[in-house]
């Protein structure tokens, strides 16, 4: 009998094909051999649940994970996110803020990446732009109102990207950022970045579909990107009445493409003794736009959703045993300036089918208290 190390070509590609990222990077340690395979990656890793993006470790500077599907925390070491805050996550890239509010583009699992200009300036009182150029590398002053770790964590809310940078070199990045949310987006090569027109109102998400670039505000207030002459938000005609009882009130709303059909998901909860907002249950919404209408959806068909501040997520949970189906995966949409107000008091699964809200993540782990975790999707 051959030796594991000897085996064909064709066969251990068809392997990979099978297995999960972390199993795809085990394969590769076993010799030289499956580690050539690994790396050529003519397989996407199988189906799987997203990750969590958690808060660097302090001791090492890694970036700590959290895989889902092994409930397991993984620490790797990525020099370019040392000290940097995750603010987003699309088709398994991350944005990334420092404390000089200077951001970047990257696939944590190749390290390719793309630096980014300045954000524009953060709000009337602080010109951000202005201050990274006046900043000395030994500056230990404050921003007037803000310390920089509060900048950090608040100068960008989402971003997204129209297409995946290892398939489109000519993507678009949209964020919204500073205090209003407001959209501004940037392609490469562009000096810097370029501030949207808005509405008189702060946008809750961004959604790419089908060619455009749609935003949601409180209300259920829907609008769109016109890029003609200078770039405009313009309202969509098509009106969508909050769909919360009496007893709730909202705290976000989300846009998914979900699978060629544009879901608007509404957040509603409560506020507990504390004043920290407790998510009841979710509503999710098909606007339908050319026919003028909207339909309520009972179930998702059987997929899971994951929300929070990447772009939001869909995968087939028949596919992941571990999966709940027509769940509705979430991590908190609060901001808040004090530090403790971070991390996992409202986050969890709601179930559509029983209308009820479960924990992802096993009472033994220790989530950080002061990054807002981020769901990403490995692409390597």
């Amino acid at each position: 009998m051959a030796a594991w190390s000897d085996l064909a070509i064709d066969v251990l590609e068809h392997i990979t094909s099978f297995l999960p990222i972390p199993d795809h990077y085990r394969f590769g340690a076993v010799c030289k051999n499956w580690r050539s395979i690994s790396r050529q990656k003519r397989h996407p890793p199988t189906p799987q649940f997203p990750w969590l993006v958690l808060e660097d470790d302090k001791e090492t500077r890694n970036c700590k994970f959290y895989c889902l599907s092994e409930a397991k925390h993984y620490s790797i070491d990525i020099p370019e996110l040392h000290g940097r805050y995750i603010c987003g996550s699309s088709y398994g890239w991350l944005f990334a803020v420092d404390l000089k509010i200077t951001g970047i583009l990257i696939n944590p699992f190749t390290r390719e990446c793309y630096e980014l200009p300045p954000f524009p300036g953060y709000s009337a009182y602080t010109n951000v732009s202005t201050l990274i150029e006046k900043m000395p590398s030994d500056y230990n002053g404050e921003p007037i109102g803000w310390t920089f770790e509060e900048m950090q964590t608040r100068i960008v809310w989402k971003a997204i990207l129209s297409h995946d940078p290892k398939e489109r070199s000519d993507f678009t990045a949209m964020i919204l950022f500073g205090e209003m949310n407001e959209p501004a987006f940037w392609r490469p090569g562009d000096p810097s970045w370029t501030v949207i027109d808005g509405l008189d109102c702060s946008m809750d998400d961004i959604l790419y579909f089908k060619g455009n670039f749609y935003f949601v505000a409180a209300m259920n207030l829907l609008s769109v990107v016109d890029f003609e002459c200078k770039p405009k938000l313009i309202e969509v005609g098509l009106e969508i009445p909050a769909q919360i009882s009496v007893e709730g009130c909202g705290l976000q709303r989300y846009l998914i493409d979900f699978n060629g059909h544009m879901l608007l998901i509404e957040r509603f909860g409560h506020s507990d003794t504390n004043d920290k907002s407790i998510t009841d249950g979710f509503i999710v919404i098909e606007p339908k736009l050319e026919q003028n209408c909207y339909n309520i959806w009972d179930d998702i068909d059987g997929y899971a959703l994951f929300l929070g501040r990447n772009a939001c997520i869909h995968v087939d949970s028949c596919r992941l045993p571990k999966c709940k189906k027509n769940g509705i995966y979430f991590t908190h949409p609060t901001e808040s300036i004090s530090p403790v107000e971070f991390g996992f008091h409202d986050s969890g699964v709601f179930d559509m089918t029983n209308k009820t809200i479960g924990t992802f993540y096993s009472v033994e782990v220790i989530f950080p208290h002061v990054d807002s975790p981020v769901w990403i999707t490995p692409n390597p």
